[in-house]
């Protein structure tokens, strides 16, 4: 059987529904895409990868519904997510989401996007972390719970890739006497407390796109509780986000004293992440962000 007939089997198996037609989405580095239509008419959005690690759909549908609040942002709806042989027994693992017809940005697109982000961030939860672990793109989040947010940034996001990268043969020697000088002050960098809050965690700009009415949406979460600067660091970090979107965030939910000194703070994890998936290329800008706060 070809994986594409695999796929439409599995895919009919999930959701009731047999499929007409795959065809191709373009985008993303990870995962394969494609548009599904279906026999009974509409399409559905479906990801899939050859080896994923065990779990990574059914995290992606978790994280969504985790950010997904009242007066916040849409997200697509989950109408199935597994791994390989779970729909049927030759379906490659998958996540079926609804289809979005993406159209041009509404007038004030931008500020509701700041506004939706806001209320997402303002319904905090109980922990720092997730009842479970999840995935950055292809690579583990460690999301069990710490006392306080330097700790769990310390000891669950930025030294596990950092070891990894180290490992990898990315980081020279005199990075890596810069990265425990900071873990050593992470606690005076951080910023003053505050309660988790609902973290995309992936927040760059391929990953805001709009609805058929032009509205924000918010697709491919890393999700977890966490400090809220973590998400508009990164939303800065690559670009893609206007100075509109942060303005109507900080009307919405001012933040905290010292936020711009923190960013390059909040951007080493990010950057971690792209050091590790692919390659050398972004040590350079982790040595910068590192020599901003040693």
């Amino acid at each position: 059987m070809s994986d594409r007939n695999a796929l439409s089997l599995g895919i009919a198996a999930s959701i009731g529904t047999p499929v007409a037609r795959l065809s191709p989405v373009a985008g993303g580095d990870i995962n394969r895409a494609y548009r599904a239509q279906l026999d009974a008419g509409g399409s559905v959005f479906v990801k899939t990868h050859d080896a994923p690690p065990p779990g990574m759909y059914r995290a992606e549908a978790d994280g969504l519904a985790f950010i997904t609040v009242d007066g916040g942002l849409r997200t697509p709806r989950v109408l199935w997510a597994g791994d390989a042989g779970e729909a049927a027994p030759d379906a490659p693992a998958m996540l079926v989401l609804e289809m979005i017809e993406s159209a041009s940005p509404a007038t004030d697109h931008d500020e509701a996007l700041g506004r939706g982000l806001a209320a997402i961030h303002a319904s905090t939860c109980d922990d720092f972390g997730l009842p479970g672990d999840n995935f950055i793109g292809p690579l583990p989040q460690d999301n069990r719970a710490r006392a306080t947010w330097a700790q769990f940034y310390a000891e669950c996001r930025l030294s596990p890739l950092f070891a990894r990268a180290v490992d990898a043969g990315h980081i020279p020697a005199t990075m890596r006497a810069d990265f425990h000088r900071l873990l050593a002050r992470m606690d005076e960098l951080v910023g003053d407390p505050e309660p988790p809050a609902r973290l995309h965690g992936d927040l760059w700009g391929g990953n805001a796109m709009t609805g058929e009415a032009g509205e924000p949406v918010l697709i491919d979460p890393a999700a977890y509780g966490g400090h809220r600067e973590i998400d508009l660091a990164m939303m800065r970090l690559f670009g893609g986000f206007s100075q509109r979107c942060f303005a109507a965030y900080d009307e919405a939910l001012p933040l905290q004293p010292g936020h711009a000194q923190r960013i390059p703070l909040y951007q080493l994890y990010p950057l971690l992440v792209h050091v590790n998936l692919f390659g050398g290329s972004y040590v350079g800008g982790l040595g910068r962000a590192l020599a901003q706060l040693v």
